[in-house]
């Protein structure tokens, strides 16, 4: 009987407190790389759709790794009891040109469309994955071996993308 009302108790917490099963440097990843790589499709999107043809090809890569990211890091989440997309990621709707005040407002999203504005979409995914890059290195070093295993293996993907359009190896995120 004890055992049931500790999992009940347990569940209770998790449910109310939003507690997760990770320590901060994991929800951290999870809060970074998730909004990388949901506002990293969007502008993947908009820069395929921008004319310029070199853009466009980083961007089908780029946009091809997130999306095969997103569901896998949903899951994951879920495993360990964090709310993922974490609140305050902008979301991706088929309304976002409908509701962009709400996009916009965003730091991260407005900083991608200053990229685009520029055209300087290259240089923006560049850096975005060098972010990427630099939090599954963090992830590599946590106390969760399921956590360090996804990110080995992510970061081998990463890298190789990274590499591929054109990043630097000896650079790393500023953050």
């Amino acid at each position: 009987m004890t055992s049931c009302v500790h999992d009940t108790a347990k569940q209770n917490q998790l449910k109310y407190t939003h507690t997760t099963l990770v320590d901060g440097d994991a929800y951290s990843f999870f809060q970074i790389v998730g909004e990388t790589a949901l506002v990293g499709v969007k502008s993947a999107e908009e820069a395929e759709k921008s004319g310029d043809a070199k853009a466009a090809e980083v961007a089908g890569k780029v946009k091809a790794y997130y999306s095969e990211l997103i569901p896998v890091l949903d899951s994951i989440a879920t495993a360990y009891q964090i709310d993922f997309p974490i609140k305050g990621i902008p979301q991706l709707h088929e309304s976002a040109h409908a509701d962009s005040a709400a996009v916009d407002s965003s730091a991260h999203a407005a900083h991608a469309h200053a990229a685009h504005g520029h055209g300087d979409y290259i240089h923006h995914a560049q850096h975005e994955l060098a972010t990427v890059k630099f939090k599954l290195t963090q992830l590599t070093r946590n106390t969760n071996a399921e956590l360090q295993k996804f990110a080995e293996a992510q970061l081998e993907k990463v890298s190789a993308l990274y590499k591929e359009i054109g990043g630097k190896e000896e650079e790393h995120a500023h953050h």
